[in-house]
């Protein structure tokens, strides 16, 4: 099934998590406004034109900055947002009051995606869906999107649209070769079949996939809890095979061939960038493609080396 035409020519594109976030990408520390300019002239110079971010990204820095540097442009881009549907955010007007604000910040009228962050209790999926409705029929917004939905969560809201006549366009999820719970659990079959887009956040499994990282080196700060040592010396058959595929290809990257990887899978992955050195190595996953055999190669190796549920 086709899916939103949003996402016609869309590979890969920006996400804007890091912008403006100090907790997780300590920004301002390795860092600044200045890089993120390039960042986003670099990203437009390379073709990219599809970037995500979300209200609480930086509290709101990220779209700030998106939406200054989408005025030094003229290129036209797909702009995707994000609600998040905290606990004490129970009405109808707590949707509206936060999908203007998010446009205020991003200095648009109306944006291409609005997404629902997290399938928070206790608002209904339904409810939130109606609202999607009602911002779509008022040009608020083009399409509608569900972020880390499980497949049930997501046959719901893609039921409900349905019925009205607007689809679900696409859901945002966690997704590389380290988590790859999608294929396994019937959810990226479903959304191929509805024609509903999957973008694969962290698609780098936040810098662990570039290879720099190994049990003697591990991350820091909140990676370093989920990827501990024990995983990545897991994991290091993974990479190294990653890095001789990557030599097949004219001297790619590790990261260059993960990012390959998911696009051979059919979702948009949406690595974030937080200087012009990292935009360029996302861009360099373009342009060429791992064979049938490179792909089943690295699927089995992730199965050998993760060992998780699904």
């Amino acid at each position: 099934m086709r899916t939103h035409p949003i996402f016609d020519h869309v590979e890969i594109g920006l996400g804007t998590w890091s912008w403006g976030d100090r907790l997780v990408w300590s920004y301002g520390n390795g860092y600044s406004d200045q890089d993120i300019e390039e960042v986003f002239s670099l990203a437009i110079a390379s073709g990219i034109r599809f970037f995500d971010t979300a209200e609480v990204y930086g509290r709101g820095k990220s779209e700030q900055f998106l939406g200054k540097l989408l005025k030094t442009t003229s290129e036209k881009t797909v702009i995707a947002t994000k609600f998040m549907p905290f606990p004490w955010r129970l009405s109808r007007k707590s949707f509206t009051r936060a999908l203007r604000a998010s446009l205020d910040r991003l200095e648009l009228p109306a944006v291409a995606l609005y997404q629902i962050h997290w399938p928070m209790p206790p608002v209904s999926i339904p409810t939130w869906m109606e609202c999607m409705l009602e911002a779509h029929q008022q040009g608020l917004i083009e399409a509608v999107g569900v972020s880390n939905y499980d497949l049930r969560q997501t046959l719901v809201a893609s039921d409900f649209l349905t019925k009205e006549g607007l689809p679900l366009a696409s859901t945002q999820m966690e997704y590389h070769l380290l988590e790859r719970r999608i294929e396994k659990n019937g959810l990226m079959k479903e959304c191929a079949d509805r024609g509903i887009k999957i973008i694969a956040y962290s698609p780098l499994a936040m810098g662990i996939l570039t290879g720099k990282y190994s049990s003697e080196n591990p991350p820091s700060g909140v990676r370093a809890s989920q990827y501990n040592r024990e995983f990545l010396g897991r994991i290091q058959p993974l990479i190294l095979m990653m890095k001789k595929l990557g030599m097949n290809h004219d001297g790619k990257t590790a990261s260059q061939v993960a990012l390959n990887w998911a696009m051979g899978k059919g979702v948009i992955p949406i690595p974030g960038a937080k200087n012009a050195h990292q935009l360029e190595m996302n861009v360099g996953a373009l342009g060429w493609h791992l064979t049938e055999d490179e792909m089943s190669m690295l699927d089995e190796m992730s199965d050998t080396v993760c060992k998780r549920g699904v």
